[in-house]
């Protein structure tokens, strides 16, 4: 009884706990698992997978760079007028190789997405897209880059 508290100080201490005593959130997944994948990472997962299905074939795909770039961009048109009045917006561009850089083929993500409803259908059209643009930059028909285009 005759123990004396000192007063205690108006600034606050590390906070150790919320405010419903239930503890500090940790992360709803842990890394390893694809919960925690975002959309653009389980997309250019798609998009590897495909181009890692095509190179068993053709080797030669090891020389070109595939990106990955959210939506196309208006100075990829020829003229910003035509980009405008165009109906359709690709899926999917190539880019030939120019000195030192490599020959590209690029995979437009929002547009792909958008036309499909599940992760199933998703991997059937992003692997329709890479084959066609690889047919177009090896100037071949897509049925000869890969024999069943089209059946899934």
């Amino acid at each position: 009884m005759d123990k004396h508290e000192p007063p205690r100080t108006a600034e606050p201490g590390p906070r150790r706990r919320d405010r419903h005593g239930r503890g500090m959130r940790g992360p709803v997944a842990p890394p390893q698992v694809p919960l925690s994948a975002s959309r653009a990472e389980g997309f250019t997962d798609l998009v590897q997978d495909s181009v890692e299905r095509l190179e068993r074939r053709w080797p030669q795909l090891a020389d070109i760079d595939f990106l990955v770039l959210d939506v196309p961009r208006l100075e990829d048109a020829s003229t910003p007028s035509d980009a405008l009045h165009e109906e359709t917006v690709p899926l999917g561009g190539t880019a030939e190789a120019q000195g030192d850089r490599r020959a590209r083929i690029i995979v437009y993500r929002r547009p792909v997405e958008i036309r499909t409803k599940s992760r199933d259908e998703r991997a059937a059209l992003v692997h329709e897209v890479v084959v066609e643009q690889v047919a177009e930059l090896l100037g071949l028909s897509p049925e000869s880059v890969d024999p069943r285009y089209g059946e899934e």
